[in-house]
């Protein structure tokens, strides 16, 4: 599940990123210096309380050791980098992102995974709480079971002022059996206070991710049936309660294997759109599908990427109902984060280049709106790399 393949997985460090204003038609994107130390990998990006963006990443120490790090971006400069935790037994997979994110009461909580057994298939899920983002409390599992199992792929999201929904995999049985969709709610302490199961047989190595719509959380995750299909589905909270899980769009990809490539998905209100990667079919490719009621339905999915494409989607929806969309792609020597506008009727606009890299090195790049920018972070050679996006 989130271990598969981990040694080829871990970030290979060697990228190219451009650092000067690139500008394709109606889309610049405009390379942004951030405070992380060379070596730095793991990038993510969540909002700020304010509104603001906040970067997160996993930053190396002394003696091999690394420490998760993040910043806010403060009008024209990022604050000073704060240390969340340091030295423990962190998991470094592109696809296991840690995070850091602001309630609106003004606290913080973090999540990331730990890994500290190499000779075990067991990986924990550890959040740790803060009220100004400074001090932070002792870490803490976030989930009741304690066995030597696999406990990741997270993603996390403000679900009142004072807790956040936590949304992960389990996979009680390993590789052998199936992994289930979880859900725990932390409090603005850092507690694990309720603990579910969305959905018992997921794909068991495909990150989850997470967003609020107007009428609630929507949670979109890789799924699998007893036929090794491994469609993207989407399961709603209304009103205090689950719906069922939803099939996105039947791509039908059949697949024996475990592709560690999931969908992304964001919401303004009750317009949404999730983008994913599938192999499905004659070509591999990247997809986003809208939809205007709150992820209820989704219209006819619209294929974004235009080459080989190797998936790692990312997606950001606009005042309009349309989204941009990221993704890697193979390139001349390599891959190459790419970027491009489409419109909620599924009109795509032109594609602009970002970085250049390795499949590995590159990661899991992430796209934030904030304000009227949108922005993207991905890994890189000398450090994790930021850029603003404008359309």
């Amino acid at each position: 599940m989130m271990r598969q393949s981990a040694c080829s997985l871990l970030l290979a460090l060697s990228v190219t990123a451009l650092g000067q204003t690139l500008k394709v038609e109606s889309i610049k994107v405009e390379s942004i210096t951030n405070p992380s130390a060379a070596g730095s990998v793991q990038a993510n990006l969540s909002t700020h309380a304010d509104g603001s963006p906040l970067l997160s990443w996993m930053e190396p120490g002394k003696g091999g050791t690394f420490a998760l790090r993040y910043a806010v971006r403060q009008g024209a400069r990022w604050s000073e980098p704060r240390t969340v935790e340091a030295g423990r037994h962190f998991f470094r997979h592109p696809g296991e992102l840690p995070a850091v994110i602001s309630l609106a009461g003004g606290s913080f909580l973090a999540h990331w995974i730990e890994m500290p057994n190499e000779a075990s298939e067991a990986e924990f899920l550890y959040v740790s709480a803060s009220r100004d983002g400074v001090k932070w409390s002792p870490p803490v599992m976030a989930h009741h079971d304690k066995s030597q199992a696999q406990h990741g792929l997270a993603s996390m999201v403000a679900s009142g002022d004072r807790e956040a929904s936590l949304f992960w995999l389990q996979a009680l049985k390993g590789e052998d059996g199936p992994a289930s969709l979880m859900r725990s709610v932390i409090s603005a302490e850092g507690a694990e206070v309720k603990e579910e199961v969305l959905d018992a047989d997921v794909c068991q190595c495909c990150p989850t991710a997470v967003t609020r719509t107007a009428r609630g959380l929507l949670v979109a995750y890789r799924d699998h049936t007893p036929d090794d299909i491994r469609d993207i589905y989407v399961i709603r909270s209304e009103n205090g309660r689950w719906t069922s899980p939803k099939n996105v769009y039947a791509d039908k990809w059949k697949l024996q294997g475990c592709p560690t490539n999931a969908a992304s998905v964001h919401a303004k209100g009750e317009k949404v759109a999730v983008a994913w990667f599938t192999a499905e079919g004659s070509k591999p490719r990247v997809e986003v599908a809208f939809s205007g009621d709150g992820g209820t339905t989704f219209g006819k999915p619209a294929v974004v990427s235009t080459g080989e494409s190797y998936g790692y989607a990312s997606v950001a929806v606009d005042d309009t109902g349309g989204a941009f969309v990221s993704w890697l792609e193979r390139g001349q020597a390599g891959a190459r984060v790419l970027v491009r506008y489409v419109s909620a009727a599924g009109v795509a606009g032109p594609v602009t280049q970002v970085a250049t890299g390795t499949r590995q090195s590159l990661g899991y790049p992430r796209l934030l709106p904030a304000g009227k920018d949108v922005w993207i972070a991905w890994n890189a050679a000398a450090r994790v790399q930021t850029a603003r996006i404008i359309k």
